[in-house]
């Protein structure tokens, strides 16, 4: 398969995958891709992000920004919204994630919203959109809801006061069953289990008895961490809604920026490990590093603010070390050296396979950050992922086979990859996509 090819078939998929429709419930008309055709059917929060930079790296803004205004559509006054929206399918795939809505009987019969959350990188895709078009009225109309909701997270769950928000789900983090929660809720470190399922969803069940009362969830303390990739991604959002803000001549640059320093020392002082040179998720209300490796270790790195210097450190000590990260097809999603780790299909994610979204994350700094040849070698390998296994949900780490579902859409994250390497110009992208794609 040609790079051309690779393209091509993640235009195609997201094509495929494409959901279109009205609500009566809303009055309005939506549009997203599904995931997964039959295991990920619904819109889903970050999803819907990934597929703007896949979209705009293939060339094609306008859909982009009618997914975006589709996952705004049922935002609720207060500003939240939600991990999942059911716009035409009322009931989810897998029955225990009823629990992760609030209790409604009225909701299996109309469109809503779950009530968990996803990593906050909204703003970044309403940024990503003008890069490409340059429509600053897009930037207005997006503005007020985008400062609803990262005025609701600052609200609602930057519970210490410390600028980090903390997550209540496992599912929260976008990253489901991450080995580093297991000690959380009293597993030592191991591969899961249909025990640790059954924690898992006892928490979810707690959240949905409580109503998803974030004051009594945080009282009951059951499941409270400060995720470092979460908390990345919420850096790097605050970051982008003052640039936002600075582009429509929004005073409010200067609220967002202020949040974003107060974060990153957050991170920096309760996240970074010195010795071990790496980024922990930690336990809230403790701050108790749970010192597990995975990718999202790295992830602060790439914040502006923080260090280079320590950047360079946590990059050279972990990614490049061959019993950690330096698989054959790399990202696995938690250390090779690690009791959780296993790199083959199972229920429970997010615990060894490699995940090309993980591998986009990283390429970023990689590039940016001068460690060029590495940058080169994860886009390689990306796309020989690609090419052995088709656009899967996740790979092994060792032969790089296929699993999960099929014509997965994130995987589709390799077109930016492959572009930024190419060193391709927005108008450049725009330009190539309308010969090749018409």
């Amino acid at each position: 398969m040609t790079d051309q090819e690779i393209r091509q078939k993640a235009k195609e998929l997201l094509d495929k995958n494409t959901i279109s429709g009205y609500s009566e419930a809303y009055d309005v008309e939506f549009h997203y891709m599904k995931p997964g055709r039959a295991r990920y059917p619904f819109q889903y929060f970050w999803d819907t992000c990934f597929h703007v930079y896949t979209m705009t790296a293939l060339g094609n803004q306008q859909m982009a920004k009618r997914c975006m205004q589709s996952l705004f559509a049922m935002q609720r006054e207060d500003g939240f919204v939600g991990h999942m929206l059911f716009w035409s399918r009322f009931t989810p795939t897998r029955l225990t994630d009823i629990f992760q809505s609030r209790p409604s009987v009225k909701d299996f019969f109309r469109p809503h919203m779950s009530a968990l959350l996803q990593p906050p990188i909204a703003a970044q895709a309403v940024l990503r959109i003008y890069t490409y078009d340059k429509d600053i009225s897009f930037l207005q109309q997006m503005l007020p809801k985008l400062k609803l909701y990262y005025d609701w997270l600052a609200t609602n769950r930057d519970f210490d006061g410390d600028g980090l928000l903390s997550i209540v789900s496992y599912f929260e983090a976008g990253m489901d069953w991450k080995p580093s929660y297991d000690q959380v809720l009293g597993f030592s470190p191991g591969r899961a289990s249909a025990q640790h399922f059954v924690k898992v969803v006892y928490v979810d069940l707690k959240n949905y008895l409580h109503n998803y009362d974030l004051k009594k969830i945080y009282q009951a303390n059951n499941f409270l961490v400060k995720d470092a990739g979460f908390n990345t991604i919420y850096v790097q959002n605050l970051q982008a809604m003052a640039e936002i803000c600075r582009l429509v001549g929004d005073p409010d640059a200067v609220r967002y920026e202020k949040r974003a320093s107060r974060a990153i020392q957050s991170i920096l002082d309760i996240m970074y490990d010195e010795e071990d040179e790496a980024f922990y998720d930690v336990q809230g209300k403790s701050n108790k590093k749970l010192k597990v490796l995975t990718p999202t270790v790295f992830f602060p790195a790439i914040i502006k603010g923080v260090p280079d210097e320590i950047g360079r450190r946590v990059v050279e000590r972990h990614f490049f070390n061959k019993e950690e990260f330096a698989s054959p097809f790399p990202i696995p999603s938690v250390a090779m050296n690690h009791p959780s780790f296993n790199p083959k299909e199972s229920i429970y994610i997010w615990r060894g396979p490699t995940w090309v979204v993980y591998n986009w994350f990283l390429h970023h700094f990689l590039m940016e950050k001068g460690f060029k040849d590495a940058a080169t070698n994860l886009v390689q390998s990306t796309k020989e992922l690609i090419r052995k296994g088709g656009f899967r949900e996740y790979y092994n780490p060792f032969t790089g086979e296929g699993y999960g579902a099929h014509d997965f859409t994130w995987s589709g994250l390799v077109v930016d990859m492959m572009n930024m390497e190419e060193g391709l110009s927005p108008e450049a992208v725009i330009a190539s996509s309308k010969e090749s794609f018409t």
